[in-house]
């Protein structure tokens, strides 16, 4: 069922969107397929435009350090033994699917893997195959290493990988060493050996720049990251920027020095955010025309309206309206087809 009724007609920063539009800017790059005539195509011929268009756009490196940042965010390294003897292995990053656009471009650059929408909503790119995780994706990873503790789990994977391509090991003996892989817990306040370089300690901007590049973190931010507007009074509305981790402390004290902005801890948790106008202006610039995910829409619509000339109650209102809007772009939901579907359908 499409939100037709909801979501037409928007106002957002004073400009009108109607649901095609915004349609238009969660598919960028793929308008030649997307129409309602056209929504049965296939998922070969979404692949084959979509990647023409942004092949030209990205280089390989930045393409790769931006991917470690969203799966430092969103991504996982899995493998078990799903029947006695049998063990699976894949590499996933998983999305709600109203951001579908970021998981197709991933499996447009990196040429392998699966999209998928599952009914709850959410959807993921997924690579199965061993030999193709041997030749895609362990070469990229050990090119630029994970920041985050989960380095830690991609260590276990690549090892299981090598396990269950080495011809020279037997059924048997693949299953002793697999079980003993898996049997490993990762280690409490465990750092990504990267860190090592600046003997795991982040001090200053120059350190922070030797480690964390800036595809890095705007892929990290498209993961986890949050552009939204928060009523700091009665009657004020700001613009605030935030990324929060359970762990990984040491992560987000180097995005606070690439950013400017301070790492504070909570009772359960470390975070990295501002409401200072000073602060968001800097992170307005820092993060334009970067994103390639449904962030840039958010980010855009964010960052437009931070720089709107209004003052008092009319402000609070603009404010406020803009606010419901994201919120509301952040409930779409999305079938295979780029189709919006309303969430009780799914």
């Amino acid at each position: 069922m499409l939100y037709f009724t909801s979501f037409s007609n928007w106002g957002i920063d004073g400009k009108r969107y109607t649901i095609s539009e915004v349609i238009m800017s969660m598919t960028r790059g793929q308008s030649a397929w997307f129409s309602t005539k056209n929504a049965k195509s296939s998922e070969t011929t979404r692949e084959v435009f979509f990647s023409r268009v942004v092949n030209k756009k990205n280089t390989n490196i930045e393409f790769e350090q931006w991917l470690v940042g969203v799966t430092d965010g969103d991504g996982s390294f899995h493998f078990s033994e799903h029947l006695p003897n049998k063990w699976t292995l894949y590499f996933k990053i998983g999305q709600s699917s109203y951001n579908l656009r970021l998981l197709y471009f991933i499996k447009s650059k990196l040429g392998v893997g699966q999209v998928s929408v599952s009914a709850d909503g959410m959807a993921e790119y997924r690579l199965r195959d061993v030999k193709k995780i041997v030749q895609h994706i362990i070469p990229l990873f050990d090119k630029y290493p994970l920041l985050t503790s989960k380095y830690y789990n991609y260590d276990l994977f690549k090892k299981a990988a090598f396990i269950l391509t080495d011809n020279s090991i037997s059924t048997s003996d693949k299953h002793i060493l697999l079980s003993e892989l898996k049997s490993k817990v990762r280690p409490d306040n465990y750092i990504s050996p990267v860190w090592n370089i600046v003997n795991n300690n982040i001090s200053c901007l120059s350190e922070a720049q030797t480690i964390m590049s800036k595809s890095w973190l705007v892929g990290f931010t498209e993961a986890e990251g949050s552009f939204y507007l928060v009523t700091k009074s009665e009657g004020r509305i700001c613009h605030a920027f935030e990324i929060t981790q359970k762990l990984d402390k040491i992560v987000l004290e180097s995005i606070g020095y690439l950013l400017g902005i301070k790492i504070i801890k909570k009772k359960t948790y470390f975070t990295v955010g501002t409401t200072n106008s000073k602060h968001i202006s800097n992170i307005i610039s820092y993060y334009n025309h970067t994103m390639k995910g449904m962030k840039s829409l958010e980010y855009r619509i964010w960052a437009r309206s931070f720089n709107k000339h209004k003052a008092g109650q009319a402000r609070f209102e603009y404010l406020n309206k803009v606010r419901n809007q994201m919120r509301n772009i952040r409930t779409m939901r999305l079938d295979k087809n780029f189709k919006i579907i309303n969430n009780s359908d799914l």
